[in-house]
């Protein structure tokens, strides 16, 4: 049997850094992770570019985790973007800044940040094992209820049972199975008594009725707003609505924008729910309507099909001529002003009607997770368990694009790391101190038998 202070499970963003973070505080640590390699899932995101984390504020942080914000405040106080930059930079990976405050590698590479993470687990002290799986986890219940005693594990040699002091659970959500994030430790979080919420895609493309979207496939469109709205037609209320950057895809849309209102999605409760893509959110309809008339003007002797390129792509010009009900055919001169106005409604409001997300396998992030009101948000330390902690995407938290939910990963593994060491050592303290009192003791109770003896 292997004895540790502090087991870590998963080798991703947020057990790389709880392991690091534990081994500092002078814990032994054990990074376990099933992979051949940690950090598998670290190195696809972004398209490979991995956007650490975000410039911005912690309150500009809690603000893009809707509803469960507030959860992440102390781990962000404790272990934030300025830290986190100033850790990758002293490994050697240079940071950029791009727009909206988003930080990547300037290799672009996410492998470098991985590469990176591992090496500082283990120059911090920590001893990893990949391609070990995690089979159980193992408890005892005393007078004080469930404490968690360690592990059994599959390596290449067999079945091992690891004793440890505290255990991390990093295993993240569901997202990306061919990664390893297959729900075992929201199995292991029910088994020490947890309640896991409702698991479902987050950050994830969102399927389209109408046929001639997959007709646009590959085009993006940049600072539009896209509105996500639910009801009947007539009572619709909207969900959510975003601005910045999309994509036409086979199945529907996704980029930025998308992905982030994919959250909202699930807020429908299953009323019908479309999508209002506003092509020109700077511009007010009566402002746009004199756009439309100085290109009419301009274009007078062509027909309508012709006299958008200064407004639209090519591209989507027939899809929003359909769209406004008009006849591509007609020439500009012959449109009446109900007409102009029917274009422009369409511009400010193009509609799609929204069947359902892509599958969980294509999200980036899971939506759900181990419920937080049964977590320490200041240690990420189980109330059920004594001696478990959560960190990463297995929480039920998770944010907007942008570099939040890695930073959460971060944040979180490196509060959980920090509080499971120093758990897992005053453990280690109470325990010598009863051997060295029990020492004491021993020849007492023998000297007192001798005496009894004699008489």
């Amino acid at each position: 049997m292997k004895k540790v202070q502090v087991l870590v499970i998963g080798g991703g963003p947020a057990g790389l850094l709880a392991a690091s973070r534990a081994a500092q505080m002078g814990a032994s640590v054990l990074l376990v992770e099933k992979n051949k390699m940690a950090g598998r899932k670290l190195r696809i995101t972004g398209k490979g570019r991995c956007n650490v984390t975000n410039a911005g504020e912690i309150r500009q942080f809690i603000e893009q985790f809707p509803g469960q914000g507030r959860f992440l405040y102390s781990a962000f106080a404790r272990f934030f973007n300025e830290q986190l930059c100033a850790l990758l930079e002293a490994q050697g990976v240079a940071l950029k800044t791009e727009r909206g405050g988003r930080i990547f590698p300037e290799s672009d590479s996410a492998n470098d940040v991985a590469d990176a993470l591992v090496h500082y687990a283990e120059r911090s002290g920590v001893r990893v094992w990949t391609g070990t799986e995690v089979t159980g986890l193992r408890f005892e219940t005393g007078l004080v209820g469930r404490r968690i005693i360690g592990a059994e594990i599959r390596t290449k040699k067999g079945l091992e049972q690891v004793e440890a002091s505290a255990v991390v659970i990093a295993t993240g959500g569901l997202s990306y199975p061919l990664t390893g994030s297959t729900g075992d430790g929201h199995r292991w979080a029910k088994q020490a008594g947890h309640r896991v919420t409702d698991l479902r895609p987050g950050l994830v493309p969102l399927e389209t009725r109408e046929s001639w979207v997959s007709e646009l496939s590959g085009l993006a469109l940049k600072n539009v707003e896209a509105s996500l709205w639910a009801g009947p037609q007539g009572q619709e209320t909207c969900l959510d609505r975003q601005q910045g950057e999309m994509l036409f895809a086979h199945f529907g849309v996704t980029g930025p924008i998308i992905l982030s209102l994919s959250r909202a999605y699930h807020e429908a409760k299953e009323k019908p729910v479309t999508l209002r893509i506003d092509l020109k959110p700077a511009l007010t309809p009566e402002v746009l309507d004199q756009r439309i008339q100085r290109d009419f003007l301009k274009y007078q002797k062509k027909q309508l099909k012709n006299a958008l390129n200064d407004l639209l792509p090519r591209a989507l010009i027939p899809a929003v001529i359909q769209a406004a009900s008009l006849d591509g055919e007609v020439w500009v001169s012959q449109l009446t002003r109900e007409e102009r106005t029917r274009l422009g409604k369409t511009l400010k409001g193009l509609t799609l009607t929204i069947k359902g997300t892509r599958p969980m396998a294509e999200a980036i992030i899971t939506v759900g997770g181990v419920d937080l009101k049964e977590i320490d948000p200041k240690t990420m330390a189980s109330k059920k368990t004594e001696g478990l902690y959560f960190a990463g995407e297995i929480l039920d938290v998770d944010g907007y694009t942008g570099g939040y939910n890695l930073q959460a990963a971060f944040s979180t593994g490196w509060t959980a790391g920090e509080a499971a060491a120093t758990q897992a050592l005053k453990t280690e303290a109470r325990l010598r101190e009863a051997r060295a009192l029990s020492q004491i003791e021993a020849p007492q109770d023998r000297k007192e038998d001798d005496d009894d003896s004699e008489n």
